[in-house]
């Protein structure tokens, strides 16, 4: 039976790996602290579940929705227009099942095979993954941490970026936690016009910066929508990662072009989530402001337990992630959090699972109360006392 080069060559993912593991280990009686998927596990705001429970009882929500009703749109745009001070045209915004879902599908409206992407690394696999299953090539420009993991232009080779048809960017920036300010976004905007490149960035964790001013929109850059668009995403600022709610937006030719390709393959979201998505936009806000200062205070709380057990660690500057090197060398990230798993009952996951440049670096998800993340600590620090 002939299997496709795509799913040939496709590994399976690391989070299910460890998910399997896990299971296995609580199976046999285990105590498991997960700190590896990025699923929040504070609850939506109550008037976000009471617009879905109410939703729910009417059974004309059951249906297709095909298009995105005028009321979500209104939502966004207001949204986008108070928070970022972007202005969005309803022909400039498009609702997809969640940031995952709508970067494994764009590719397919901006690239042919034998195109080229340019991504950093470490980043989150699907921005590999999606070009990949388009047919297009992936350059990867390393991300340092001596540049505060921000993408360096200037190392980017200029037969690259003048072949290169997209530019993914994230910031804040899953998995390394990195802020960029506004002048980065100037210089990005100039990079893409020079060299006729469209950009993607993905704002997923604008909301979720620790000790700084919540972070910006890339739309909000005049001539940004000239070359570009925006993934953002309800998930992680709401607590609503199970309902897969994100939006697209900028860009009115690239909207188009992936609007027009998903009349192919998608019905539109469910009624319930337009009206969960309206709900948060449209709603009191003290969720985001909660969700910012709770993940605020287990980062420090984590980092501070390393280090009184033996793990000078970096403070990580946004996201509900950690991103720190390994303590110790002598075995890669990927051995190390299966070790951790085994030994300790603490996952996280390997730098290595986001790409080459994430080797020699460890991610853990900022999704236990403080006080459980203080046990993770400690037992790490068992951990590393036996090494």
């Amino acid at each position: 039976m002939y299997i496709s080069r795509l799913a040939s060559s496709s590994g399976i993912n690391i989070l299910q790996v460890l998910e399997e593991r896990r299971v296995c280990l609580i199976s046999q009686g285990a105590d498991i602290i997960n700190l590896s998927v990025g699923t929040p596990d504070r609850p939506p705001a109550a008037h976000i579940m009471q617009a879905v429970a109410e939703a729910s009882k009417n059974p004309q929500n059951y249906r297709y929705t095909l298009i995105d009703p005028p009321a979500l749109v209104n939502a966004v745009q207001n949204w986008y227009k108070t928070r970022y001070s972007a202005e969005i045209a309803p022909e400039e915004m498009l609702s997809v099942y969640g940031s995952q879902e709508g970067f494994a599908h764009i590719f397919h409206a901006l690239c042919d095979p034998g195109d080229l992407v340019i991504t950093g690394t470490p980043g989150y696999p699907i921005f590999f993954y999606g070009p990949k299953m388009a047919g297009a090539e992936v350059y990867r420009t390393p991300l340092l941490p001596e540049n505060k993991f921000l993408i360096d232009f200037n190392s980017i080779p200029s037969d690259i970026a003048k072949r290169a048809r997209v530019i993914v960017v994230c910031y804040p920036s899953n998995p390394l936690g990195a802020v960029a300010g506004m002048d980065f976004y100037k210089r990005l905007v100039d990079f893409a016009k020079r060299n006729d490149i469209i950009v993607i960035h993905d704002n997923a964790y604008s909301e979720l910066v620790h000790d700084d001013p919540p972070a910006g929109s890339f739309l909000s850059i005049p001539g940004a929508k000239d070359i570009g668009i925006e993934f953002n995403s309800l998930s992680k600022s709401y607590n609503l990662t199970g309902l897969r709610i994100s939006f697209v937006l900028g860009n009115r030719q690239i909207i188009g072009a992936f609007r027009k390709l998903r009349t192919n393959i998608d019905y539109g979201l469910s009624s319930l989530d337009h009206e969960a998505a309206i709900a948060a936009l449209c709603g009191p806000q003290d969720v985001v402001e909660e969700n910012r200062a709770a993940y605020r205070e287990r980062r420090n709380a984590f980092c501070a337990a390393l280090s009184k057990n033996g793990w000078n660690v970096p403070m990580t500057p946004a996201s509900m992630f950690t991103w720190f090197p390994m303590p110790f060398s002598g075995m890669t990230s990927e051995q190390f959090c299966l070790d951790l798993l085994d030994k300790a009952g603490v996952i996280c996951v390997p730098g290595s699972s986001f790409g080459e440049g994430g080797e020699g670096w460890l991610r853990f998800a900022l999704t236990q109360p403080p006080q459980k993340l203080e046990e993770a600590a400690r037992r790490i620090g068992e951990y590393l006392k036996k090494r």
